[in-house]
């Protein structure tokens, strides 16, 4: 009796089955149910390893192929950064009057805290060529030499006129061995009395032979050599009171001897009829700007694109800090965008780089300088958010 039972059992079985399997291959079970089947996915398929990846926490827009994250924290008001042969940083926090050493260490910066203190809105930040190891930095009032590693004290090279609305000193090498040297001018707009100001100077390493380079500059706060032909760029700061709109500011390509146009005149030389109405200064011989920015975007750090291990189309392209506005009745402002280039080093276009700083008028940071490297490195500082941010391309 047991055994019959199992074999009905099965007989009944293989009939559900064959029923089952005739349905399926039939007219009625091929219809679509309205159901469908789950995705099965490829465990070794990656994901999208072109898009851009921020690793910061605040939500920006990165470019394909690039990640950026925080490489140090704990500087506020950081701006310019100049980097030692043994690869550590040096920072300048000009509002807090301090300048800070960040090591490096397996790729991310640890701050050491501040090698130099109370000092007088320290800026400009620059290592001798020659001398790797000899600190120049930029006070309001003066600049000041240091052995970096060492008991050495600082040495007085030249002093600056202080104080004015344009307060930071910026410092560069040239490819002429001379130290140059920044100085705004001391208004938004206005004839200057002291003929130190709105300037560009260069002098010997050790201060001697201060001459003028360039005059007419409101307010360059960085400059950097272009590889392609040696020559200083800078950026420029318009005036605040001509609207949202104007003036435009400006990227230049600083020459001995030219006059950038400032009070009287501003952008491709057009005049500045609120300042100079009845027009008493031409801005005929003046030098045009080489780019023009949206007004009031207030650009600060600029650095030019390696060749080695960049993406192709990058390379001498130049990328700019857009710091943001504090005078336009809709900001604007608050990213990186990259300039580019022709072979001549003509401009041709502009696109916004990383962006994300700005959202629905909230503000979480604003880029200052900018220091690029061969291997797709590039870092840059925010001296909102006290941080320094690092660009890696993934190749």
């Amino acid at each position: 009796m047991h055994m019959k039972r199992i074999i009905i059992i099965l007989i009944a079985a293989a009939a559900i089955i064959s029923g089952y399997l005739f349905w399926k291959n039939s007219e009625f079970g091929r219809q679509d149910s309205g159901i469908e089947a789950p995705a099965v996915l490829n465990p070794e398929e990656p994901g999208d390893s072109t898009a851009g990846e921020d690793r910061t926490g605040l939500f920006l827009d990165v470019p394909e192929n690039f990640i950026f994250d925080t490489f140090a924290e704990n500087l506020p008001g950081a701006r310019v950064m100049a980097l030692d042969d043994f690869g550590n940083m040096w920072v300048s926090r000009t509002r807090y009057g301090a300048i800070s050493l960040v090591e490096m260490r397996d790729g991310r910066g640890a701050v050491q805290g501040d090698i130099l203190r109370n000092l007088d809105g320290p800026h400009g930040l620059v290592f001798d060529p020659e001398s790797p190891s000899m600190l120049y930095y930029a006070e309001t009032g003066k600049i000041s030499r240091l052995p970096a590693y060492s008991d050495g004290s600082p040495e007085k090279i030249a002093d600056l006129p202080g104080g004015g609305l344009h307060s930071t000193r910026t410092l560069l090498f040239g490819q002429d061995g001379r130290l140059y040297v920044s100085i705004g001018s001391t208004c938004d707009v206005c004839n200057e009395t002291n003929q130190q100001r709105a300037k560009i100077f260069s002098m010997n390493k050790d201060g001697s032979d201060f001459r003028e380079e360039v005059v007419g500059l409101r307010n360059s706060v960085f400059m950097a050599i272009d590889p392609a032909t040696g020559k200083i760029w800078a950026t420029e700061m318009g005036v605040d009171v001509l609207g949202d709109d104007l003036p435009p500011d400006e990227i230049n390509i600083i020459e001995r001897g030219n006059d950038y146009g400032w009070p009287n005149c501003f952008g491709k030389n057009v005049h500045d009829d609120r300042f100079d109405p009845q027009k008493r200064v031409s801005c005929d011989g003046k030098t045009p700007s080489h780019i023009d920015i949206p007004a009031h975007s207030a650009p600060l750090g600029l650095a030019f694109i390696p060749k080695e291990e960049w993406p192709e189309d990058f390379q001498d392209d130049l990328l700019v800090a857009f710091h943001g506005s504090i005078a336009r009745s809709q900001p604007t402002g608050y990213k990186i965008v990259r300039m580019k280039l022709d072979e001549n080093r003509n401009f041709i276009s502009q696109e916004d780089f990383i962006t994300g700083w700005l959202k629905n008028g909230e503000v979480s940071g604003r880029p200052a300088g900018i220091i690029t490297q061969p291997g797709g490195i590039a870092y840059i500082s925010d001296d909102r958010a006290g941080v320094v941010y690092k660009l890696e391309y993934r190749k």
